[in-house]
Order: structure tokens, then C-alpha cells, then sequence
């Protein structure tokens, strides 16, 4: 829960969830710094990154990628610190603008992340 590994792979989805990684989503993302913050080094997020796209390649139908929701869930799931899920947001959300154009797999990833992680805490920490 809440591992560099976690939070690295959601930000390997979002610069592949279209089907493009372009490499104004990779400076966006070292620009944002949200590597330092979750303390994940570049090295390991291209091996994050090169394990999805081998992931996702086995799972083509017709040679389209196909992501079905649950594999999405289970990803966002595995983050629940409110702290990590803004800042993880505010990142996919630079990565998404970096090449001018938000693609449908990008809207959805965004909404669904969105949608699950503010509906459980609001983005707040829970009283003790």
C-alpha cells in the first residue's frame, strides 16, 4: 500500500493509457518532481514503465490494447494515503496536458482516479 512501486506504475498508465508514449509526457512527469516524492528512481520507473508495455502487449485484442476497469481499480486501490492520491493526481493530470491533447483512455484513468480517491476521503486526512 502506498509503495514507490505503486504509485510509479498509475504514472506508467497514464503516459500509456493512449497508446502513445510521447516525450513530452516523460519531461512533464520530471518536471512535476513526483518521482523524488514518491521516492522512486528513474531507473526503476523505466523498469515500471517497460513492465506494463510488456504487460499490456500480452493482453492486445485485434492489436488494440484493451484495459478493462478492474485492472484500473485494482492500480488506484492500492494508494490510500490523501496526500499521495493529490499529488499522484496533480501529476497525471501534467502528464495527460503535456502533448495537447487528452485522449479517451487518459479521461478515463483521470475520472476514475478522481472519482475513487476523492469519494473515500475528500483528499483528507481521516481524524484520528
Amino acid at each position: 500500500m502506498n509503495s514507490p512501486q505503486a504509485a510509479g506504475r498509475i504514472l506508467a498508465l497514464m503516459m500509456v493509457v493512449d497508446g502513445n508514449l510521447a516525450s513530452a509526457e516523460l519531461q512533464a512527469m520530471h518536471r512535476s518532481k513526483i518521482l523524488e516524492h514518491i521516492d522512486l528512481a528513474p531507473a526503476a520507473f523505466q523498469q515500471l514503465l517497460q513492465d506494463l508495455c510488456d504487460d499490456m502487449l500480452t493482453s492486445t485484442v485485434h492489436g488494440a490494447v484493451q484495459l478493462a476497469n478492474g485492472v484500473i481499480d485494482s492500480l488506484l486501490d492500492e494508494i490510500d494515503d490523501p496526500d499521495l492520491r493529490r499529488k499522484l493526481l496533480q501529476a497525471m493530470w501534467k502528464i495527460a496536458d503535456a502533448d495537447d491533447w487528452l485522449a479517451d483512455g487518459e479521461a478515463v484513468l483521470l475520472a476514475r482516479a478522481s472519482a475513487a480517491w476523492s469519494a473515500e476521503t475528500n483528499f483528507r486526512a481521516h481524524a484520528a
